[in-house]
Order: C-alpha cells, then structure tokens, then sequence
C-alpha cells in the first residue's frame, strides 16, 4: 500500500489553517491530487428547497466559475448520489453524456472521467465533491483509494468551508 502519510499531513496543516470555502476545499483538491489524481475537481453544494445545486469551489474557474448554480435533475445520477447516498462513477465520456449535459465542454478539457462522492453530515448530503480526469482513469482501485483517503476529510472541509 503507498504512504499517503505526507498527504495527508499537508491536508492537516492545511485545513487546521483554512477560513473559508475556498481555502477548505484547496486544501482537499491538494489532498486528492496527491493520493488520487484528478484533472478537475469541484463541491457542489445541495439546495433540495430551492432545488439547486451550488459550485462552491472549482479548479478551473474559467470553464466552471464558483457560485454557478444548476437546477437538480431526478435522474438516474440523482438516484445514485442522492438517494442511496453511492458513488457515481463513469470511465467513458459516452456515459458521461447520459446524465451530465455539458458533456462536450467536460470532453473539451481532457476529461472522460468522473467520480462523484457524495458527502452526508448528520444524515444529510450537503454536497458532492467532484473529479474528473482522463478516460478510463477511475478504476475500482482509485475509487476504493478515495473511499479510504478522501471521505472523512472531505466531510472536514464542508465544514470548515460552512463556518
């Protein structure tokens, strides 16, 4: 197993530092970067009465600006992340497309990729976080590998990024 030790440290030193969103979720975007690898990475956050979804922090602020909002679409993606509270994966820019309508602009970045995990804080998801990265990238071995780096401290950095 690789050491992510000094990720991991990094991530702590950040996050103990962190004011606000976007020094939270760079901090996590950092940490995933070194442990997982992602192209593009962004939080969402969830606004179930207004039906909303909010981009809280982005990597590429000019394809995917902070504070873009997108109305929540009932689909099968929302059935996945919402509902069972699973990850979303897809390793081919084909499936993509099937739940994401800005396909082609995710293309255009040199992204065929992407994990979608959701984050739940007392039973509620308040958001997702958001990578993406070539065609085929997110194996079951990189999506075990977030599963056990990136989910507590993504919770960490919500809430950091909530005070």
């Amino acid at each position: 197993m690789t050491d992510f030790s000094a990720a991991i440290a990094t991530f702590d030193a950040a996050i103990s530092e962190a004011k606000g969103a976007e020094a939270a979720f760079k901090a996590l975007q950092t940490l995933t970067e070194a442990t997982v690898g992602t192209k593009l990475f962004t939080f969402m956050t969830v606004d179930m009465t207004a039906e909303l979804a909010r981009r809280a922090y982005t990597s590429d602020p000019t394809n995917y600006p902070g504070s873009g909002t997108k109305p929540i679409r009932y689909d099968s993606w929302f059935d996945i992340v919402h509902k069972q509270r699973q990850y979303f994966v897809a390793n081919t820019i084909a499936d993509i497309a099937k739940v994401f309508p800005d396909y082609e602009l995710i293309d255009s970045l040199g992204c065929q990729s992407v994990v979608n995990m959701p984050v739940v804080i007392g039973g509620e998801l308040i958001g997702t976080v958001n990578m993406l990265h070539e065609d085929g990238y997110y194996t079951p071995e990189r999506v075990q590998l977030i599963r056990d780096v990136l989910a507590v401290p993504a919770k960490l950095a919500a809430l950091v990024a909530a005070r």
